[in-house]
């Protein structure tokens, strides 16, 4: 069970590009990693595109003027030139940006963290993956709801075999706060998402099904896909070709077969993601809106509804544990696991433990590049008349 005692010898010296008073996600991000206040120390940031609203707000959250900057360049140039520079940096921006802004920050010798999806391209990607080797640096992908504990659970159960053979995977992340294209008039963060420019070759295929993708591979790091089929739509017209809606079936090695629903136009839903893992013997469910709970159904025996911080569950779920059983965690809490082990990959590496490094479970690199793989191919798919293709 964590408990915020320190796990690294000090907090590493932590900015932040975008992430200001108007973003949806910077808020989550200082949530995160400022939990325990023994991991990151927010000391510097260029937080808005508005320099002098960046400034305003950076000062009001508790950084020194002097350490809110105009820019994301200017950031780099004069932070390194401090003795008590920043060494890692977290990405907070638009699509568009985040390749040249990653590059810049590893030439400068920082550590990432970066919004998903990572890049355009995985190209793109694994460009960025081969630039973090040559300079013995980390970069993290903030998949945020991959830190609920109880996901670990469902990874330990299904390499041990409670369900047998993995039959089906079931997967959604769909909300209705697009049904309308109110928000793509009014709305700063949600006009870039439907501008290709900027978000890329997609909108909630990028936005959304890559957080549920990512949970996929978490639990099931030993399936890989084969194939998929993607049809997706334009149910706003404005919004094309960027879809707000898809569907995408898959094939995986071994004969796995899968699912996967992404919406922004789900009208009355809030917020529905789950995913379900169906196996010859049994299935497991967890879904993020009851994060702290996994429903284990057996063939022909009782359902079982499994409970975070209980100590029937496996080591690795209890590890990522901070309330104790009796009280409720959420997104907050998942953000701030991912980011403690954001940081102790970054300890680890600059320690030189890579053996340590090698055992850790987190969205690395790898996990960015897959989530772009993901996007390019299902666009392909899409593109192509939703046809079957061979997963590239």
């Amino acid at each position: 069970m964590l408990n915020g005692e320190k796990q690294i010898s000090r907090p590493l010296r932590w900015a932040m590009v975008g992430g200001g008073r108007l973003s949806q996600v910077g808020y989550k991000h200082r949530s995160g990693a400022l939990r325990d206040n023994t991991a990151f120390e927010l000391v510097a940031g260029a937080f808005d595109i508005d320099a002098r609203r960046g400034r305003e707000f950076g000062v009001n959250i508790g950084v020194e003027a002097g350490r809110c900057y105009d820019s994301w360049a200017q950031m780099f140039a004069d932070e390194a030139s401090r003795s008590d520079g920043i060494e890692v940096v977290t990405i907070a921006t638009p699509n568009g940006t985040h390749y040249e802004i990653s590059k810049a920050a590893l030439n400068a010798g920082l550590h990432v963290i970066c919004e998903k999806p990572l890049f355009f391209t995985s190209q793109q990607a694994r460009e960025i993956k081969q630039l973090a080797a040559e300079k013995g640096l980390i970069v993290g992908v903030t998949y945020g709801y991959s830190g609920h504990q109880m996901l670990l659970q469902m990874r330990k159960m299904i390499a041990q075999g409670d369900i047998g053979d993995v039959r089906m995977v079931e997967m959604q992340y769909t909300h209705g706060f697009s049904a309308n294209d109110s928000a793509d008039k009014f709305s700063e963060a949600q006009k870039w998402r439907v501008d290709p420019k900027i978000a890329g070759p997609s909108f909630v295929l990028g936005d959304l099904s890559t957080h549920t993708f990512y949970i996929s591979q978490l639990v099931l790091p030993q399936l890989q896909l084969k194939s998929l089929l993607c049809d997706r739509q334009s149910f706003i017209p404005s919004r094309a070709p960027l879809e707000d809606n898809a569907m995408v079936l898959m094939h995986y090695h071994g004969g796995a077969v899968g699912r996967m629903w992404t919406s922004s136009v789900n009208a009355g839903s809030m917020d529905s993601q789950f995913i379900r893992i169906i196996g010859s013997k049994a299935s497991l469910e967890w879904r993020d809106s009851q994060p702290n709970e996994l429903r284990h159904e057996r063939q022909n025996q009782p359902n079982q509804l499994l409970h975070h911080g209980m100590p029937y569950l496996d080591e690795t779920a209890l590890a990522d544990d901070r309330l104790g059983a009796l009280h409720t965690e959420g997104l907050t809490e998942a953000w701030s696991n991912i980011y403690l082990k954001f940081a102790l990959a970054i300890d680890a590496k600059q320690r030189g433990e890579e053996a340590a490094l090698a055992d850790m479970i987190y969205p690395d690199i790898d996990a960015g590049i897959e989530g772009v793989r993901w996007v390019e191919n299902c666009v392909r798919s899409a593109d192509q008349g939703a046809v079957w293709v061979n997963y590239e």
